[in-house]
């Protein structure tokens, strides 16, 4: 077992030592491409303060948006012999006649068209897509850090020749982090309230393991303090969603392959859509996942992880495993780690395995999730996966909390925690082949189910419209609230708003929109509401209550995932569905608790 622990320790020594290199060989264009603001405290008083540049990378192009004293720029950009920023925008305000005309052809045979004046190009035509003559600009890179550039422009002509220095600082996309009594004060009483819900949920609030609440609630507090506070913690986490960004590119690549227009060979057009960018995802981390169990590194980790809550939070072996494994994989392929011990689980440990499973996420979908959220943004997009991957974890502890609330254990358990050795294939072959098959069905469900809610909601909406229309509920809708009619995201979005004021959300606009996704996460479906997040974004008045939504979301809470645990970990133990069915709504409630936890105290330090 040492042996074993060792090997994960060197695992993620050299995940780090490797995280860390790529951030130092990580291309200039990477660190970069960000939201930079001008630094008028030391930059020059003849620019304006609210100057500001944007560079954004995207797989098909690099562009900018220059802003300083009134006037904005836009073009491309691109890094030359490491240190030198270069920014191409069209001219602006010029006119430009021409005297000639020629056409070239590349090895390839495509054509292209070239406009010229004075024997100079003034505009290229090719690929359907008109080039007039940019102007460029060559800064050279003085400075580069995670929030700080500094750019040296050698003005060599003009009225005033010499060095220009421009200075940007990065202003991150979300509120700074910082700690107040206030903050604290409303997630206290936020953890208070929805532990009191859980414990009027309770099958035997006598037999309650305070101690074991309590070491749950420190651990995911030492975490979010950690992954917002410590900067090695916050280093690793930005070195694990940029990793996980870089394999998100992989598949990016594979759907540009298979789907990708001749010629260019990248996904353009009609195909440039939800089905062939965010679903392929499923699928490759699906077969990844797979892979990784196979060669038995997943494991390993899940077993560092089991350890850790084992020790700290006296549980017994077989819930532990479970708990951690749902870290990583989905609510029914987590029962297989502890499938020798289902059958003589305790009522209280399928609980917890049942509620981890409702509480956090699988390792495939957590890449749809970034598309929701993040888009065609790289910055973005790393901000989501970062806190995406910090819930997943923080709601392990989280689940056992409630879990064990909920269903207290009065019965012996079993210490044992060993993780079984059977594999999910011959060979690796295999096992990336039988990943990518259970991939493509859930690519298929997950899709099947948002073509379906979404009919089905948009049907709703329909009847709840004629009757407010009916009634003059719509004109009084439209009157005082943000909505404009009768709805099911206005009923939602009411109903539920209590429990995100309880969370720690103060604007009443925040916490409708918060209730209302909150409400299609338990109705429908986790996809539903992170799909209608990602268009909701830009209605929250507080990025704060943009992060807690991120967390209070991250999880298979729903009431369809009730029929897939029963027929899921049924199908393993079929002598216990009975149990398995009993449980199944306080898995629910736990799971939505647990999901509610992991928000209000990651809201506590923002």
């Amino acid at each position: 077992m040492r042996n074993k622990l060792l090997y994960v320790v060197l695992l993620f020594s050299l995940f780090l030592s490797q995280s860390c290199s790529q951030e130092q060989s990580l291309s200039i264009e990477s660190q970069i491409a960000r939201v930079w603001n001008y630094d008028s405290e030391i930059g020059s008083a003849n620019i304006d303060s609210a100057t500001f540049l944007i560079l954004t990378k995207n797989e098909n192009e690099q562009t900018f948006v220059w802003s300083m004293n009134g006037r904005k720029d836009v073009g491309t950009w691109s890094i030359v012999d490491s240190n030198e920023l270069v920014l191409k925008s069209p001219l602006q305000n010029t006119e430009s006649g021409v005297d000639s005309i020629a056409q070239s052809f590349d090895n390839n045979g495509k054509a292209t068209v070239h406009y010229f004046k004075d024997n100079e190009t003034v505009a290229t035509f090719n690929e359907g897509k008109f080039y007039p003559k940019q102007f460029s600009q060559k800064f050279n890179i003085n400075k580069l850090s995670s929030d700080e550039l500094h750019l040296v422009f050698d003005n060599e002509s003009g009225s005033n020749p010499g060095l220009t220095v421009f200075p940007f600082v990065y202003k991150s996309t979300v509120l700074p982090t910082s700690i107040s009594f206030y903050s604290v004060t409303r997630g206290l009483i936020g953890i208070l309230g929805l532990i009191f819900i859980t414990f009027l949920f309770s099958s035997n609030r006598k037999a309650i393991n305070w101690s074991l609440v309590t070491k749950g609630l420190i651990l995911q507090i030492v975490l979010a303090v950690a992954v917002l506070y410590v900067p090695i913690v916050a280093a690793f986490f930005d070195h694990l969603s940029r990793f996980f960004m870089e394999i998100i590119g992989y598949t990016n690549a594979g759907s540009d392959f298979v789907f990708g227009q001749f010629g260019t060979g990248k996904i353009q057009g009609p195909l440039q859509n939800f089905a062939f960018k965010i679903l392929p995802t499923i699928i490759f981390f699906s077969a990844l996942m797979s892979m990784l169990y196979y060669l038995g590194i997943l494991q390993l980790i899940v077993y560092v992880f089991a350890w850790l809550m084992k020790r700290f939070m006296k549980l017994s072996g077989a819930e532990s495993l479970a708990a951690a494994g749902n870290i990583f994989l989905g609510q029914t392929e987590a029962p297989f780690l502890v499938k020798p011990y289902l059958e003589k689980m305790t009522k209280s440990e399928l609980m917890c395995l049942m509620t981890g499973g409702m509480a956090t996420i699988a390792g495939g979908v957590l890449a749809a999730y970034i598309g929701f959220l993040g888009g065609d943004d790289p910055e973005q997009s790393m901000f989501f996966a970062k806190h995406l991957l910090t819930a997943s974890i923080m709601s392990a502890p989280a689940a056992v909390v409630a879990a064990k609330i909920l269903v207290p254990e009065t019965e012996e358990f079993n210490n044992e925690m060993k993780i079984p050795k059977e594999k999910i294939g011959s060979n690796i072959l295999e096992a990336i082949t039988n990943g990518s098959s259970d991939g493509l069905k859930l690519a298929v469900n997950v899709g099947v189910m948002l073509l379906v809610f979404t009919a089905i909601v948009y049907m709703a909406n329909s009847g709840l419209a004629w009757i407010g229309g009916f009634t003059g509920l719509n004109d009084l809708i439209a009157a005082n609230t943000g909505y404009t009619e009768l709805s099911f995201q206005f009923i939602l979005g009411y109903a539920f708003a209590p429990i995100a004021g309880l969370m720690g959300i103060d604007n009443w606009n925040d916490m409708v929109l918060t209730g209302q996704l909150l409400g299609e996460k338990t109705i429908l479906n986790e996809f539903y509401a992170y799909a209608t997040f990602g268009d909701l974004k830009s209605q929250f008045v507080s990025q704060k209550s943009v992060v807690m939504a991120t967390y209070m979301l991250c999880g298979f809470a729903n009431f369809a995932s009730i029929g897939i645990q029963i027929g899921g970990i049924g199908s393993l133990i079929p002598s216990r569905k009975a149990t398995l069915s009993k449980l199944g709504v306080k898995a629910l409630v736990g799971g939505t608790v647990a999901s509610l936890l992991t928000a209000v105290v990651v809201g506590m330090f923002l």
